[in-house]
């Protein structure tokens, strides 16, 4: 009896858990080794609905390797007439007592990072999201080269109504 129990309950947590209607479009890299400077990760949008608005998430893993407080990135939109939108962004990655932000039980924390919101995709064609971090040391001009403790990197698109 507790077995079968567990086993409804298990399966509710799981029906729970998977049921995401927002979801658009939810793509992630993995990093190997090292966030290098110079590797920037490419993100194609399918075609969407040019009527509907969305918003826009960068999804960051990370571990217990990663050193610091913050995230800097690059991110750019590249529209398909050739239009391209750059913006520098920064994200806190954790608490001020070095207490990580994002979920997970283990020592690898998700992020959920808003980028942009009630965004429409009104240009036919090939939408591209890009994204380098532009991490530094305080006080140093030049940036850190290879950036270890991100694991994965990706990139979410979620419908803004509720469906």
């Amino acid at each position: 009896m507790i077995k079968i129990r567990f086993l409804i309950l298990l399966f509710l947590s799981i029906a729970l858990v998977s049921c995401d209607d927002k979801q658009v479009f939810d793509q992630y890299k993995t990093v190997s080794g090292s966030w290098e400077q110079t590797e920037y990760m490419h993100f194609v949008i399918p075609e969407l609905d040019s009527i509907q608005t969305y918003n826009l998430f960068i999804n960051i893993r990370n571990d217990n390797a990663y050193r610091y407080s913050n995230l800097f990135l690059i991110s750019e939109m590249r529209f398909p007439n050739g239009k391209v939108v750059k913006d520098t962004l920064e994200y806190q990655m954790a608490l001020p007592d070095g207490t990580w932000l994002g979920t997970g039980f283990t020592d690898l924390k998700e992020n959920k990072l808003w980028y942009k919101e009630n965004v429409s995709f009104t240009e036919k064609g090939e939408y591209t999201f890009v994204l380098q971090h532009a991490m530094r040391k305080n006080g140093e001009i030049s940036g850190i080269y290879s950036l270890e403790g991100i694991t994965d990197i990706g990139f979410r698109i979620e419908s803004s109504q509720n469906p």
